[in-house]
């Protein structure tokens, strides 16, 4: 367990690695607290200028969370349901806040809880390996992890299409929608690295140091071509700006062709649930900030974790893998407005940042 995730030095660099490579370095409650404390500590070592987060192996940066243990603990009545996303999403909000330069190599597949510890980050490198996704509708949850606030901000109808298809993005896509800073070859990453550790940082001015990774990540990153998802983009605009999760799939029928029939037998394909409260979500995104859609996604994590099609969805697509979810209701028209509206409701314990404590392990 310890080794799942390793911290090491080079020069002015504090470097993070996510080392499950079999499981694609998803994140265990353990490997959060770990994460956290990291952090925490190195906030406040003025020898540690930069942070650089990695994963370990050739496929995967992080491929979401540690959801079988989760499924496992909520049929069960386990506390570890509230607990795993409370400090999830507190380690999140400290990448998004961290007052140093935090460098994410998204070298492979990021996904679900991958994405808080990367995308959140100050610089993200996307490679040719990148594969970015948010595909939570499709196990019976919600685009989660600052998903709230980082969808709605993406170009266009973006990060709605990602948010209710699930749809993946490759490295050059990740670039030109500013999912990642700079893009870099795989196989210089190893020299970025090192280019990085010999950086003049400064000990005491953060903004230099911000300023100076800049540079060598713009020494490095490279033009990717044209994002092959820019084709879409039109069809995309018109059927996904629609006012609701209904008239999405009537435009995409409407639209015709192999993208919009393939990409409505995808929506059809996740839970109506989550596709209806995704959408309500991507909607009140755009108009809040970053703590205020964190926070939100805590009440909206605690709802689904006392709700059916999570744990459902777990079971179908990933333990069973009969992929035949039965889910509760089955169609969109047994989805009301007033089910939608409770999974914003408040939650039994609100997520605050104001004193930022983890729940386990605290001592």
């Amino acid at each position: 367990m310890k080794d799942d995730i390793l911290f090491d030095r080079s020069g002015g660099l504090g470097l993070i690695l996510l080392n499950r490579p079999k499981a694609l370095n998803a994140l265990t409650l353990e490997m959060v607290d770990a994460f956290d404390r990291q952090l925490l500590a190195w906030a406040d070592d003025a020898a540690v200028r930069a942070v650089v987060a990695e994963g370990a192996g050739e496929r995967a940066f992080a491929a979401g969370g540690d959801i079988q243990r989760l499924c496992e603990a909520g049929r069960a009545s386990d506390p570890y349901t509230s607990t795993f996303f409370w400090d999830e999403y507190i380690l999140d909000w400290r990448v998004f806040h961290y007052p140093k330069p935090y460098v994410a190599l998204i070298d492979g597949i990021v996904m679900g809880g991958g994405v808080g510890v990367s995308v959140l980050g100050s610089h993200r490198v996307a490679t040719e390996r990148t594969v970015f996704a948010m595909p939570e509708t499709g196990i019976g949850f919600f685009p989660d992890v600052g998903a709230t606030w980082f969808l709605p901000r993406l170009p266009g109808r973006l990060g709605l299409y990602l948010a209710l298809t699930g749809a993946r993005l490759g490295g050059a896509d990740s670039y030109h929608a500013g999912i990642a800073t700079h893009y870099v070859p795989s196989a210089r990453l190893e020299e970025l690295k090192a280019a990085l550790a010999a950086a003049p940082l400064d000990g005491e001015d953060i903004e230099v140091n911000h300023a100076e990774v800049s540079a060598v990540l713009d020494r490095f990153s490279e033009n990717p071509g044209p994002p092959p998802i820019a084709q879409l983009r039109p069809a995309m605009e018109r059927c996904f700006s629609q006012p609701s999760v209904e008239a999405v799939l009537e435009a995409l029928e409407g639209e015709g062709g192999e993208w919009a029939e393939k990409t409505r037998k995808a929506m059809l394909a996740k839970a109506p649930t989550s596709l209806k409260v995704a959408f309500e979500q991507y909607r009140r995104g755009g108009a809040l900030d970053f703590d205020a859609a964190l926070a939100l996604e805590y009440r909206m994590s605690q709802a689904f974790m006392r709700g059916h099609d999570f744990f459902e969805g777990v079971r179908a697509l990933i333990l069973d893998k009969d992929n035949r979810p039965a889910w509760r209701p089955p169609a969109l028209s047994g989805v009301t407005a007033d089910a939608v509206a409770g999974y914003f409701s408040p939650a039994d314990e609100e997520l605050s940042f104001d004193n930022p404590v983890r729940r386990f392990a605290r001592a």
